[in-house]
């Protein structure tokens, strides 16, 4: 068992230390080397686990947005049909999503993205099946139990989740100049309250309570 979890933890630190590397110096500059020394591993140990560098590359790209993805489902724990006050819960969801968007990891995961399309056009595919279609998937199922509790207006749950996740992520992209520039906690706030107060205005219940 514990040769096994040894495996597993090598396994991460290297696609943890290929991320960075890749991140730092773009892929074309990156060695199998270099990755190593961030890993702490031998090079040798590089290629038993992950074959090749366009692998790496490509599994390195997976795990990042895989924890990314982690987190952000996390920051959707609070949003469910017995949830008190529908506004300030979805603030308080809203708050999270943008500081994980915005956090160092997820924009130099979208860096990357944008440097590298070219040579690995899959490399978004890669991304999405981690990314903002599992996140859709999973705020259309919470949007869809708040419309059924009456809390929200009856409609196509998966078009909120896309409705709400733009309003989060369009201003996002803008003020943080596609993940180069460093957007401040009160510029997030406003982000994040904007897109609750324009959501609950087209989706809120019209009803009473």
């Amino acid at each position: 068992m514990n040769g096994g979890r040894g495996r597993i933890d090598k396994r991460q630190a290297i696609l943890a230390g290929a991320f960075d590397v890749f991140a730092r110096r773009g892929y074309a500059h990156a060695g199998v080397q270099e990755i190593a020394d961030e890993a702490g591993v031998a090079k040798p140990t590089v290629y038993n686990h992950l074959v090749d560098k366009p692998t790496l590359f490509r599994q390195a790209i997976g795990a990042a947005a895989q924890a990314a993805l982690v987190e952000r489902l996390a920051a959707l724990e609070p949003l469910h049909e017995r949830a008190g006050d529908l506004r300030a819960t979805m603030e308080t969801v809203a708050r999270r999503l943008v500081r994980s968007h915005c956090d160092a990891r997820s924009c130099a995961l979208r860096r990357l993205l944008y440097s590298e399309i070219a040579t690995f056009p899959d490399a978004l595919d890669i991304v999405r099946e981690h990314g903002p279609h599992r996140l859709n998937q999973a705020l259309a199922d919470r949007f869809a139990r708040l419309m059924l509790a009456g809390r929200l207006r009856h409609g196509d749950p998966a078009q909120a989740a896309e409705q709400f996740t733009a309003l989060l992520v369009g201003p996002l992209e803008a003020r943080s100049e596609m993940g180069t520039r460093e957007v401040g906690d009160e510029e997030l706030d406003q982000v994040a309250l904007g897109a609750v107060r324009t959501f609950l205005l087209a989706h809120g219940d019209p009803g009473p309570g």
